[in-house]
């Protein structure tokens, strides 16, 4: 049971609000219409029978407040200083992020210090020397045209105290850190440093991960773009394939620990037959084996292959390297894709069957791109909520979209959103669909009852 399953079954039994630094007695300077009340909610799932159910059990509808301007807010304008921060691998949409957090605390709330800190958290480590930037609406104006970040990143845990230290010496009262799993686990810790030490500082997170493997935040800015971006790769190893006698294209993509850019890929462009991603326990040698499918699939009278990898899939198949990290302590993934090409080359070798095998890795070529499209408002929209949230005296939470629209962007605490990673679920929609379009149950378990199930 991962951890939606859990807070919608006891919904009581965790804490869906989001810390507040004190009341709001200052009049917002934004100039529109409407504000949202207090007591605005979003529920935290739309299946109305999960909600009945867990209404009844807890004696109230699980939810989150809603993110949004409110008509009171905790910090004066007109002494607040903010600090926006971009840590871990790259991702399209960072510098969009960036410029909307500017340009709604510059043009919405009147805030002219806003400090661009660089390389990460270590910006915040004075014997780094990493001299912080100061950001203006002029400065980001065209900053969302091209991919990374203007503010460079870094990975690797840095003292806690010592950057609530540095933010108490720039007087900075407004934190925006723009990360995924690590950064927000960091931005947890750094704003749970500030209540400790009654410091009236703000720190929220916006939640970037390619691999779209946060809960509760909904689909991570950067993830329709990446999968947008791969469609034109796939699309080469099927006409490398294609091309071959008994071709096979091979593409590994990104995924840590959670496959959906692989799947959503091969659904975006479906002429992947075997997808396989770190959900999925797939077996090499054997009768149930990849090399026993790929086989099947030739001898079906199929002339090619197209396979898509996650990163992170089959890392257990890898037995000759030894583990490494990096400096965030995450663990680094050992090449599946260059291990498979040699496998499968090697196997068909052995066999006397003539194979070509094509391996494309696009990883770092799609990280790399601007985001596009539904891709951009949502960084913009994350932005604005970001700010709204921190004016507003919320602190020690991320904002996110749990239902995938632009009218459903919620407060969520940390400690909730960082306590486990979000995973395919074999047992979903999405992953029937992987299966159907790819058929590699055929060959995978070619007399098996219900090709459908993964």
């Amino acid at each position: 049971m991962n951890i939606f399953e859990k807070v919608l079954s006891h919904p009581g039994s965790y804490r869906l609000d989001v810390d507040t630094l004190g009341s709001c007695t200052i009049d917002s300077p934004i100039r529109i219409q409407e504000f949202l009340p207090d007591d605005a909610r979003v529920l935290l799932a739309i299946d109305a029978q999960r909600m009945q159910e867990a209404s009844h059990r807890e004696g109230k509808l699980p939810s989150f407040e809603k993110a949004g301007p409110r008509r009171k807010i905790f910090h004066d304008p007109a002494w607040s200083r903010a600090a926006i921060v971009t840590c871990g691998g790259l991702c399209p949409g960072l510098n969009h992020v960036i410029k909307g957090i500017v340009e709604i605390l510059s043009f919405d709330y009147g805030i002219r210090t806003i400090f661009g800190i660089r390389y990460g958290y270590q910006g915040f480590i004075p014997r780094y020397g990493h001299e912080p930037m100061l950001l203006n609406p002029d400065i980001v104006d065209t900053i969302h045209e091209k991919g990374g970040t203007i503010l460079g990143s870094s990975r690797g845990q840095q003292p806690t105290p010592e950057i609530v230290d540095t933010l108490t010496r720039m007087n900075i009262n407004l934190l925006f850190c723009i990360g995924g799993d690590g950064t927000l686990r960091a931005a947890r810790e750094i704003a749970e440093e500030c209540m400790k030490r009654r410091l009236g500082i703000s720190v929220v997170g916006i939640p970037k991960t390619i691999d779209n493997d946060l809960n509760f935040v909904g689909r991570s800015f950067g993830f329709e773009t990446a999968v947008a971006a791969a469609t034109p790769v796939i699309q080469a190893a099927h006409m490398e394939a294609k091309g071959a006698v008994r071709g096979i294209g091979l593409v590994k993509l990104m995924g840590r620990d959670s496959g959906f850019i692989a799947a959503y890929a091969t659904l975006a462009h479906p002429v992947v037959n075997f997808c396989l991603i770190p959900e999925l326990d797939f077996q090499l040698e054997g009768g149930t084996g990849l090399l026993a499918a790929l086989e099947r699939r030739f001898e079906s009278g199929k002339d090619h292959a197209v396979i898509v990898v996650a990163e992170g899939a089959g890392q257990r198949l890898i037995t000759d390297e030894p583990e490494r990290r990096d400096l965030s302590g995450n663990v680094i993934k050992k090449d599946i894709g260059e291990f498979l090409r040699r496998r499968i080359q090697a196997h068909f070798d052995a066999k006397g069957i003539e194979v070509s095998v094509k391996y494309l890795d696009p990883s770092y070529s799609i990280r790399s791109v601007p985001a596009q499209g539904t891709d951009a408002i949502r960084c913009y929209l994350l932005a604005r909520n970001a700010v709204h949230a921190a004016m507003a005296g919320r602190t020690n939470c991320v904002v996110g979209c749990p239902h995938n629209n632009n009218y459903s962007y919620c407060l969520i605490p940390l400690p909730l959103a960082t306590v486990e990673r979000q995973k395919v679920d074999l047992r979903s929609d999405l992953w029937k669909a992987v299966v159907d379009a790819t058929c590699q149950l055929n060959y995978f378990q070619p007399n098996a009852e219900n090709h459908r199930l993964g």
